[in-house]
């Protein structure tokens, strides 16, 4: 496991925030050299720190304005059941993440649609589709307010921000 200190968490911050700086960008913002900034960074990408980089687009600029969160109840919590459902739902195209839950529910879905109408027929042609499910309960997002993949308090020393 890979020790993170001073340097190595001002860079995870630096990366989270803006993942399209440049090296030299990055090392005058950490107060490191282009290559030990280099070389740090391909550390914590090998130490699974830093899993991978994507760019963030703009869902409505591509027509698709609409976030539903699903709630998903199988019919039996059994393994079986879970990795039945698990392949297929992986296979939805409109999905974009699923999360085994505890509580009530099995499986809470995100699903990104163009509209009211086009989630309709995701419900139809996809989620009503898979094995196992006995419930499904959706949920329309008015507005995206906070839209983070990471806590900027993680990593914050363990006595301020938590």
């Amino acid at each position: 496991m890979h020790k993170l200190d001073r340097s190595d968490i001002a860079l995870l911050r630096e990366v989270t925030s803006n993942a399209r700086s440049s090296h030299v960008e990055l090392a005058e913002r950490v107060g490191l050299s282009s290559t030990a900034c280099a070389r740090r960074l391909a550390a914590l990408e090998q130490d699974g720190l830093i899993e991978g980089y994507q760019a963030v687009l703009g869902l409505k600029a591509l027509g698709l304005g609409t976030t539903v969160m699903v709630r998903i109840t199988l019919d039996s919590q059994s393994e079986d059941a879970l990795e039945t459902f698990e392949r297929a739902i992986i296979k939805c195209p409109s999905v974009v993440r699923c999360l085994l839950m505890s509580g009530s529910d099995d499986y809470l879905v995100t699903v990104i649609a163009r509209d009211i109408e086009d989630f309709e027929h995701i419900h139809k042609s996809q989620l009503s589709r898979l094995p196992r499910v006995s419930r499904i309960q959706s949920s329309f997002a008015i507005r995206n307010v906070v839209n983070r993949s990471f806590p900027p308090a993680a990593l914050l020393p363990p006595d301020k921000g938590r």
